[in-house]
């Protein structure tokens, strides 16, 4: 078991490395190169003078293309999928139980969101979205190695988590939609900069709407799911549906969220900018989902979920 844990800890440290390799690709694919040129010019007086301009790179004569680094940047991002696919698989070899506390749901959630985003980017055809989702979970990555290292122990698990159907469907349906929302939240983002800068890289402001309005639509169904097995969950081990834990509350909320883009979306036609600020606060409400029980406490405080 010990030797598990340990070929699984490998993995994810195999992870890191691919996944801060990836992000730095994304970002050089995403944001392009830049050249930065150094040109005499007169001035009135007679003399010259040296000044320095930058402009985007398009001679790549000299140096990779932008398409073999996007190549290199996806191929870096299933590297890491396979290193934290196996990492997840040995941690719960080891464990014979689902995910019970922070680092394991931090491990699972570092797995999902890439995977998510490459299937999704596989679809659209677009990269650049990955310049904001591979240093998002770069940041989920370095979270996890933050944790202390008790959490990596197998431990027995309490009364109250020993239910694994309902935890492997609840939590990792929680893990799903945070994935989803997490490329709506990079398709946001980007929309935003390319409706105001106009930049020449991106993709087109209707792509990344929709791109962002799919991911939704997947986040969603999961998210409610997430609810109801939370409720079935609750009434087993705590004896009623609902309780107003902080974790229920949030949950709750990120729920209206994105209820609330949806509708506004598909009954009000709103479009464009306004909806990409309701997915910025959705991912908002996420990370307080996510990180809020370190706060508030509550119900779901046990093992630092």
């Amino acid at each position: 078991m010990d030797t598990l844990v340990r070929l699984s800890f490998y993995c994810f440290t195999a992870t890191s490395l691919a996944l801060a390799a990836a992000a730095v690709c994304y970002l050089a694919y995403g944001i392009g190169f830049v050249r930065v040129s150094r040109r005499q010019l007169a001035t009135s007086t007679g003399s010259s003078m040296t000044a320095s301009m930058a402009s985007s790179v398009t001679d790549f004569s000299t140096g990779p293309s932008p398409a073999g680094i996007g190549r290199f940047a996806t191929l870096l991002g299933w590297f890491v999928v396979v290193f934290q696919g196996l990492a997840v698989a040995l941690r719960f070899s080891a464990t014979q139980h689902g995910p019970v506390n922070m680092y394991d749901f931090s491990m699972i959630f570092v797995f999902v969101l890439p995977l998510t985003y490459l299937l999704l980017e596989r679809f659209y055809r677009v990269k650049q979205v990955g310049a904001v989702i591979m240093p998002v979970t770069l940041l989920m990555a370095l979270y996890v190695w933050s944790l202390p290292a008790w959490m990596r122990e197998v431990n027995p698990v309490i009364p109250a988590l020993q239910n694994a159907p309902l935890m492997w469907f609840h939590v990792g349906s929680a893990i799903a939609a945070y994935a989803a929302f997490s490329v709506a939240f990079g398709s946001a983002v980007l929309y935003l900069v390319a409706e105001r800068r106009r930049v020449s890289w991106l993709p087109s402001a209707d792509l990344l709407d929709d791109l962002g309005y799919r991911a939704v639509s997947i986040g969603f169904p999961l998210m409610t799911m997430t609810l109801i097995l939370g409720a079935i969950w609750a009434n087993d081990a705590w004896g009623a549906y609902w309780q107003w834990d902080p974790k229920e509350t949030s949950a709750l909320f990120l729920w209206l969220v994105y209820a609330a883009y949806l509708h506004t979306r598909s009954l009000r036609g709103l479009r464009g900018r306004g909806s990409a600020l309701i997915l910025i606060v959705g991912f908002a409400a996420v990370l307080f989902t996510y990180f809020g029980n370190y706060v508030f406490g509550g119900l779901h405080a046990y093992g630092g979920v």
